[in-house]
């Protein structure tokens, strides 16, 4: 008997009047991981494209893919470097042991070393992150009685990736389940939710527990070892800083400095946000509107200058490349769910994305970051925007017919 068949022959007992009926949802989680849904339409007029929720949410996961394998290697470079600068052989864990089982090297130098010590990082996170979220997701579903949603694999996938290395397991799994139950669930579920559940999630963390969350000391994981991220070291010392450092814009741009899992690289970002662009899951006004906005703001703070903050003096073209600006761009500005949904309110959405984060980098010198609460800001007044776009397309209708 195949896999199909035992399926089939199993599924009356979850549907309606079955033995197990109030177990559906997870039934069909199960069942639609992997196998095409059976309620397909596919006739006209109703049908306008065969790509449904699923292959949305797998295409998304599927462009977070050049950010994980940079986590892998990033988390890696920057732990080993730590590790090598303390000159001290005598750390040890669990991944050291896996590490030298496996006969690897901890050079900063070794390309396998760093994927392969950047792995022990992020997988732990991540496996913490989808077991605490998804137990959330299946009890919702099955007290509701609806399916158990894919977007969940998004959300997971995408908070991992904003999370320090150094970050306690015990508040991943707060702060996911945070973000799935009063960032989504409280409101209805996927679709309904009007806040982004992985940033409401890494909010919850970033203010329920900053040290864990901020600070010099999180971003490499290695006891004893302190270094501020690069957009740190500009807030408080200007850009200037970065070269006396060592930084240099390609090394933002390649994310070869210190970061959340997934944030540091620019240049993988852009990679996934070019997949979503060509498969059409992500809408470029948007990401036009919200590059619009940063360029826009940062031009003229530049011009205005200041004597005593030195972000006023940032380009556009580092403010680009440094914190999470670039993955909450191509991530987090494009999920569709908690963005306006009119054509001309997307690029008012991603204007004001853009025009926060700067205000909030250059402006509030508590919080050299921004992206994140720029990015919540703007899903609350999401729907304010459609509703006046909605308003002023039905006033120019009246007009004209009149």
């Amino acid at each position: 008997m195949g896999l199909r068949s035992f399926f089939d022959n199993i599924e009356p007992n979850f549907e309606k009047g079955g033995r197990y009926e109030k177990y559906y949802p997870i039934y069909e989680m199960i069942e639609t991981i992997l196998y095409t849904g059976k309620s397909v339409t596919k006739a006209a007029p109703h049908a306008r494209s065969f790509v449904d929720m699923k292959r949305i949410m797998t295409y998304v996961v599927i462009s977070t893919i050049p950010c994980i394998l940079w986590a892998f290697y990033n988390t890696g470079l920057q732990t080993n470097i730590g590790l090598a600068e303390l000159g001290d052989t005598s750390h040890v864990g669990w991944r050291i042991f896996v590490i030298k089982m496996l006969g690897v090297s901890l050079n900063p130098d070794s390309i396998l070393g760093n994927m392969l010590h950047g792995m022990l990082y992020f997988m732990p996170i991540y496996i913490v992150t989808l077991v605490a979220g998804g137990i959330c997701e299946v009890v919702f579903a099955t007290v509701r009685g609806h399916e158990v949603n894919e977007g969940f694999l998004v959300s997971s996938m995408l908070f991992a990736l904003t999370m320090p290395a150094s970050a306690p397991l015990w508040q991943v799994a707060l702060g996911i389940a945070f973000g799935v139950v009063i960032g989504k669930e409280v409101f209805g579920g996927t679709g309904k939710n009007f806040l982004n559940p992985a940033l409401t999630g890494r909010a919850f963390l970033y203010f329920a527990y900053p040290a864990n969350m901020s600070g010099d000391a999180i971003w490499t994981p290695v006891d004893g070892f302190s270094g501020a991220t690069a957009l740190g070291l500009s807030a408080a010392r200007g850009i200037e800083s970065l070269a006396i450092e060592g930084i240099t814009w390609w090394d933002a741009f390649y994310g070869t400095i210190q970061g959340s899992l997934g944030e540091t690289s620019t240049l993988a970002c852009f990679v996934g946000l070019a997949f979503l662009l060509v498969t059409k899951i992500a809408n470029y006004r948007m990401v036009v509107g919200c590059l619009g906005g940063m360029i826009g703001f940062s031009l003229l703070l530049n011009w205005i200058g200041s004597d005593t903050n030195p972000m006023f003096a940032m380009p556009w073209y580092w403010h680009l490349v440094l914190g999470s600006y670039a993955f909450g761009l191509c991530f987090m500005v494009t999920e569709p769910v908690s963005a306006s949904h009119t054509n001309v309110g997307r690029y008012f959405y991603g204007a004001l994305i853009g025009f926060m984060v700067v205000m909030i980098r250059v402006l509030n010198p508590a919080f050299p970051e921004g992206m994140m609460l720029a990015i919540l800001f703007a899903n609350m007044f999401a729907p304010l925007i459609d509703y006046f776009v909605v308003q002023a397309n039905i006033k120019r209708r009246i007009a004209r017919n009149a």
